[in-house]
């Protein structure tokens, strides 16, 4: 029952936030024009500066497992990989391709992971071990499918028919070495390996900045999300979900126990796999020429079932004693 609570309390107000969005932006108090900049915002300023933050203060050097860094490092890379594969195989219409992969891969594994095993065993923990190993390469993927599977058209602009392979390989590279979320992750692992310290002011901004991010970029998928396109992609958000919140977890964790994994390691491990889609999706979908109504709309089920999700997981690894 106290799962239950907690995943509850975990899902239900962020899907709150949405509805607000949702709603402020029938009663015209925003605009589109305003969750475009908003999303411009959370992309390049306070994401960043929360991925910074979470990593900056995390002690890499006392807490490092090379065993559980390289199994969340090559799930992550096995599970984009094949859900990738497998949705160029059968999913037809290549302009929700990008959104797709991106949404049933990329999980709240920086923000609900810290936060989950805080709650059950009072520290941190191995979510920040978690996040160095598997959200850059979250990113890393993300930006390299939404490059590749960019449509432009979908947001009035025009199609890029005549880009060579080797021209959309350089601009994917490029993209990567700029995206504003990775650089915010190496630094925040730089600091902390580094030992940096700062005065109480600046740390006191960063927080206010990073405490920014995930309220403006729910009221922003709120604001954009239109029900009567997303109910005509029900079928790919009710699929991308399953792979989501249940696929995933039920291929890898079972492999994660045989390998020896319990207790911190194992809910730090079923968060970057079966937690909610992250909102980056959609604020990253829509800066990178994807479908962000897709996008939103993946985020918003899963926001909603990983509640039910979530607890059934934790009850399951309680129930036999692995956590």
């Amino acid at each position: 029952m106290d799962s239950f609570v907690f995943s509850l309390n975990s899902t239900i107000p962020i899907f709150l936030v949405m509805i607000i969005g949702y709603v402020i932006r029938r009663l015209g108090i925003v605009d589109e024009h305003f969750a475009t900049v908003a999303n411009r915002y959370v992309f390049k300023v306070s994401l960043p500066v929360l991925l910074f933050r979470d990593l900056s203060t995390a002690d890499f050097k006392a807490d490092f497992d090379l065993k559980f860094v390289l199994f969340c490092f090559i799930v992550t890379f096995l599970m984009f990989s094949l859900t990738w594969l497998f949705t160029e195989i059968f999913m037809n219409d290549d302009s929700m391709k990008g959104a797709f992969v991106q949404a049933s891969c990329r999980s709240s594994a920086a923000i609900l992971g810290i936060a989950f095993i805080e709650n059950i065993y009072a520290d941190a923990g191995m979510a920040p071990l978690m996040i160095v190993a598997a959200v850059p390469l979250f990113n890393i993927f993300a930006v390299i499918i939404l490059t590749f599977k960019a449509h432009p058209e979908l947001h009035g602009k025009p199609a890029n028919t005549d880009i060579s392979k080797k021209d959309t390989i350089k601009k994917a590279a490029i993209n990567i070495a700029k995206n504003p979320i990775i650089i915010g992750i190496l630094l925040g692992l730089a600091s902390s390996l580094a030992g940096f310290t700062y005065p109480a002011i600046i740390n006191k901004t960063i927080a206010n900045i990073a405490q920014t991010a995930t309220p403006i970029a729910l009221i922003c998928i709120g604001a954009s999300f239109e029900g009567s396109k997303a109910i005509k992609k029900i079928k790919p958000t009710v699929i991308a979900s399953f792979i989501k919140l249940i696929l995933l977890a039920a291929i890898f964790v079972p492999i994660a126990i045989l390998m020896g994994f319990r207790n911190q390691e194992l809910i730090a491990i079923l968060i970057m796999l079966a937690s909610p889609t992250t909102v980056t999706c959609f604020v990253m979908a829509k800066a990178m020429d994807n479908d962000e109504v897709l996008s939103s709309s993946i985020v918003v089920l899963t926001t909603l079932l990983s509640s039910v999700t979530l607890t059934a997981w934790i009850f399951i690894l309680r129930y036999f004693a692995l956590i």
